[in-house]
């Protein structure tokens, strides 16, 4: 239950997080580090209180933040009763980055290096660290996991020269970071069928929407965590 707590709490920081970065993005892993901790000074709150508008965006803010504190602290919960308990804690340190990058690119249309090369490091870690040390495995974590960033960047790399004829920005270098970062935590056997799902994905999601772009980061993170847990993935499950 404390797994679910936690979710809940981060969820609603979820918003605010995008909010600040969007503000200053693109930046520099160190400048947006700098800016979420001491932000820009902005208008007093007295002088927009009353304001329709102000009031009207406040409103929609809290309900954006209670919406991710519900989505996270389901899949919190849902992690630890998958898994069983085993690797929540780094379970959740995957979640809750994804969750992140998919509320920062809906709103900014970039994918900061100060969450996908830390999600990056920790996939690296997970494998060399945590799962190598399970003896039941037989070929060594570390180099699925190494092989799973490389085909996580050169796949969408050689896509991109494929189709830079007619869409020049098919893949972005944030996307293509994101997708090397979640190769390391998935393995290089996941990494085409993730692409594939997140082309199926937004595919889907500009017809709905009835636009011909858009951010491509969440869905690479809706089917991310649609392989972790219903696919049972390798990496993922010790």
């Amino acid at each position: 239950m404390i797994y679910a707590l936690l979710g809940l709490v981060f969820g609603l920081f979820i918003p605010f997080l995008a909010r600040r970065l969007a503000k200053i993005m693109p930046a520099t892993p160190a400048y947006a580090i700098y800016r979420i901790l001491k932000p820009v000074k902005r208008t007093p709150y007295a002088k927009w209180k009353n304001n329709a508008v102000y009031v009207r965006l406040v409103k929609k803010f809290v309900m954006r933040s209670v919406g991710w504190s519900v989505i996270c602290g389901a899949l919190s919960l849902a992690a630890f009763v998958c898994f069983h308990g085993v690797n929540t804690p780094w379970l959740l340190f995957l979640i809750w980055t994804l969750l992140a990058l998919y509320e920062i690119d809906e709103r900014t249309l970039l994918l900061p290096d100060i969450l996908t090369v830390p999600l990056l490091i920790g996939g690296f870690y997970y494998a060399s660290n945590v799962v190598s040390g399970q003896a039941f495995h037989t070929v060594s974590p570390a180099e699925v996991s190494a092989l799973g960033a490389v085909l996580g960047y050169v796949l969408p790399v050689l896509a991109s020269l494929l189709m830079v004829s007619k869409y020049p920005e098919a893949f972005g270098g944030g996307d293509i970071k994101l997708l090397a970062a979640i190769g390391a935590w998935l393995g290089f056997g996941a990494v085409p069928i993730l692409i594939l799902l997140s082309c199926i994905i937004f595919a889907l999601t500009c017809l709905l929407k009835r636009q011909r772009a858009g951010a491509f980061g969440p869905s690479i993170v809706i089917a991310t965590l649609g392989l972790v847990f219903f696919d049972n993935l390798y990496m993922i499950m010790p």
